[in-house]
């Protein structure tokens, strides 16, 4: 499916872009990246959800087509509310939300905020603590310290996705080359406000989602890779004894990036789960 590429302004000022794919009277879907990624990371779910939903997939302020912002402004109560705009702005009464890591922060607090908004909702290896904490914590500041601004050329840039993401797959190398990379004034530069997002993710305490994970109303789905380094196992038994809404799923072979490393078993954890749910009114 070709989706349509569109803009809408958010409450500060910023002009914000999504993707909408597929039939505006089906189930509303809402897709959140992670930290550094765009609305295309989605592109494999979407083609194998097919008919009967209208997706969503935001560019994240600072990320893809989206306005960069003042670096303060990358934490989550801000994200919330450029998601409040959002559904306000395409008019969704109840709808689905899925989000990945800083997505699925994201998602998670403004399930919060929103009580009874959401017929479901999808997690991506987040939880608790797994932003300030763990190998996974440390890991993410270690690379928002190390990662270049810029890139000689595309083979070098190349490089830098093949040795930070070691079980990529060519497709999601080549997404990534496309849709979070371009060419300007001689070098391969990231559409991403990197330096902000950076700044943000070594200076903003990160917040924290034990509330939101107690509070939810919804079937939730927890997916975690097993061999992520970000969402320990321990946290995924904590969510699941504190709330009888949380459902959880760990996926072989894969790392924090489950929908890269394990495409088709991701697509269809997401399918079935939505496949359980009760058809909504829009």
């Amino acid at each position: 499916m070709i989706p349509d590429s569109r803009f809408f302004t958010n409450r500060v000022g910023l002009r914000l872009h999504f993707l909408r794919w597929g039939d505006p009277s089906g189930v509303p879907l809402v897709l959140l990246h992670g930290l550094r990624a765009y609305a295309q990371t989605w592109e494999s779910l979407v083609e194998a959800l097919g008919g009967g939903y209208c997706i969503y997939a935001l560019d994240q302020r600072g990320r893809g087509l989206s306005d960069w912002a003042p670096a303060a402004s990358y934490h989550t109560q801000s994200y919330v509310e450029d998601l409040q705009d959002f559904v306000a702005h395409a008019g969704l009464q109840r709808f689905v939300l899925l989000g990945h890591s800083l997505g699925g922060a994201n998602a998670l607090e403004y399930a919060r905020q929103a009580p009874g908004r959401l017929i479901g909702l999808i997690i991506e290896d987040i939880g608790p603590g797994s932003s300030s904490q763990g190998d996974g914590a440390a890991r993410i500041r270690r690379e928002m310290n190390q990662t270049p601004m810029r890139f000689d050329d595309w083979q070098t840039a190349r490089a830098f996705w093949q040795a930070a993401r070691p079980g990529l797959s060519e497709q999601g190398l080549a997404s990534r080359l496309a849709h979070s990379m371009k060419e300007s004034e001689g070098a391969i530069r990231w559409r991403h406000d990197q330096q902000g997002i950076a700044e943000a993710r070594l200076s903003i305490e990160p917040t924290d989602l034990w509330p939101a994970v107690r509070a939810l109303d919804c079937p939730t789905l927890f997916i975690r890779g097993a061999r992520s380094d970000f969402l320990p196992a321990p946290t995924l038994q904590a969510m699941r004894d504190c709330n009888a809404q949380v459902r959880t799923a760990e996926v072989a072979d894969a790392s924090h990036y489950v929908h890269d490393d394990q495409g088709e078993v991701f697509n269809r954890l997401v399918t079935e789960f939505l496949e359980n749910l009760a058809t909504p009114g829009r």
